[in-house]
């Protein structure tokens, strides 16, 4: 990992961004591209996470001559949260995206995802398709627009079983939050989220169940740090999700109704999917957005590029060295090279 050129919490790369848009501040970390900029890339990032979920990318793009911003999503980090639930909807980011691009003088833009991400850059590049020029997303497949509605219930009954921890997550009840709050369970949280296994050799999180909130009150069973982070970054990460709570994150899979509602406002010309140039990397070992979820979008997405990493759902830390390659390869053939995919 060490030979990734990643950034750290107080970079001297990092400058913060704000901008206004319909009456919300939504914060960004803003670096400049290497050399002559050739473009700009927005970074959308994932649950749990904040905009720094980008720093092993951000450099390799601003090599590329890219001038990145990474933003902290409705919920999370200096952007904060709200308590009405059409404010964490894929529009409403779509919306938000476009606004950003307009207050830093963006008339085209590249937009990358990861997990909840992905789903904001795809519908981002179906909302504004004169703005959207190509699409990334890592781990999370396409879905496309569906006329009838099924509840988060419908799906884990159904299709998806591993869904199943949406629930706990979307409960009226907030489950989640009577037990992740305060500087220890959200640091237990955090670090069982992004892999730390208990003493007693508990996991976290089910993709069936949800999160164990027991091992996360548990404070005597410790949970060894998670691999993928070291001292600094953890701290920092902690730092971030105590600004707002985790109410704002779990708002994100109360989401499902308000976001059906608003693809069925999308243009028809629009509705069958993107039509720009999309790279999907699948995270090989993603316990939740599993291989086979993507079959058949090469159907909705006609200039699909697809590639494949050896990681869990956490590919922009696990395999940084390969998913960036697959992003500079794709960027340098499809985005500079002119071509549709590769």
């Amino acid at each position: 990992m060490a030979t990734v050129d990643k950034l750290t919490p107080n970079d001297s790369r990092i400058q913060h961004g704000y901008a206004d848009v319909k009456g919300h501040k939504w914060h960004y970390l803003d670096v400049a591209a290497q050399g002559q900029q050739k473009g700009t890339i927005v970074l959308v990032h994932g649950w749990p996470d904040i905009s720094f979920a980008w720093r092993y990318q951000i450099p390799m793009l601003s090599s590329l001559g890219f001038r990145c911003i990474a933003i902290d999503c409705m919920g999370y980090g200096n952007t904060g949260t709200s308590s009405n639930i059409s404010d964490f909807t894929f529009r409403h980011h779509a919306d938000a995206i476009a606004g950003i691009a307009k207050a830093i003088g963006a008339h085209r833009i590249i937009l990358g995802g990861h997990d909840w991400g992905g789903m904001v850059v795809y519908r981002a590049a179906q909302w504004y398709p004169d703005l959207v020029s190509h699409v990334f997303s890592v781990a999370t497949p396409y879905m496309g627009v569906h006329e009838q509605y099924m509840s988060n219930e419908q799906l884990v009954k159904g299709p998806l079983p591993q869904f199943g921890y949406q629930i706990q997550l979307s409960s009226p009840d907030q489950k989640v939050e009577k037990v992740v709050y305060g500087e220890k369970r959200m640091r237990r949280f955090l670090t069982g989220m992004y892999g730390g296994k208990s003493r007693s050799g508990r996991f976290a999180m089910t993709p069936e169940k949800g999160v164990d909130l027991e091992m996360i009150a548990d404070e005597e069973d410790e949970i060894k740090p998670s691999p993928l982070f070291n001292e600094e970054e953890m701290d920092y990460y902690v730092k971030e999700f105590l600004k707002n709570g985790i109410n704002g994150p779990c708002n994100w899979y109360r989401t499902r109704k308000a976001n059906h509602e608003d693809d069925q406002q999308l243009p028809a010309a629009q509705k069958s999917g993107p039509k720009q140039p999309t790279l999907f990397v699948q995270a090989l070992y993603d316990s939740v957005l599993k291989p086979e979820m993507s079959k058949g979008m090469e159907r909705q997405l006609p200039n699909l590029t697809r590639g494949e990493v050896p990681a869990t759902h956490w590919a922009l830390w696990h395999t940084p060295q390969q998913t960036n390659k697959l992003i500079k390869d794709w960027i340098e053939g499809v985005v500079l090279g002119g071509k549709s995919k590769l």
